[in-house]
């Protein structure tokens, strides 16, 4: 299956027209979920449920040969940060695995990166927020949306410079 090309970023890199929707796709879901983490502690259903159905969409329209690539980054990213909510509800919700597996329907091949900067964001802020605050900091929660958001940036730009 011949891979439709454009030209993104004012010319300065050259994307698949799958990598380019499936990132503008990403950076809005990204924009959504963060707003909605930050207030009310949750990344909704109505969000990434669409968003999946989306990213598997485009990817299978755009660029067939990709597909499997991003549904095993999606399904592994799920995966890895679902175990990490049921073994520890109080810190991470599934919400956040679900947003998971969305950044990894939508990047593929740099889901990794954009979990590392996530898992690294958060990890630096918690420990900026012990150092500050002492032991009050180890029992305050922390919405992991905007650190997953900070993730999806990470692997777009990867996916970009690649």
């Amino acid at each position: 299956m011949r891979e439709l090309r454009s030209r993104a970023w004012w010319g300065v890199c050259d994307v698949s027209a799958a990598e380019a929707a499936l990132s503008a796709l990403l950076l809005a879901v990204a924009a959504a979920t963060t707003l909605t983490d930050l207030r009310e502690r949750r990344i909704p259903n109505r969000v990434t449920g669409p968003a999946a159905v989306a990213a598997v969409a485009i990817g299978c329209a755009l660029d067939l040969d990709g597909e499997p690539v991003r549904l095993a980054a999606g399904a592994a990213a799920a995966v890895f940060l679902g175990v990490a909510a049921l073994l520890n509800p109080a810190g991470m919700g599934l919400g956040d695995a679900k947003l998971a597996g969305v950044i990894g329907l939508c990047l593929g091949r740099t889901t990794l990166v954009a979990l590392a900067v996530a898992l690294g964001a958060g990890t630096a802020y918690g420990l900026v927020k012990v150092l500050r605050e002492g032991r009050a900091a180890r029992r305050a929660t922390v919405p992991f949306g905007p650190f997953l958001a900070l993730g999806a940036l990470g692997g777009v730009i990867s996916l970009l410079a690649a």
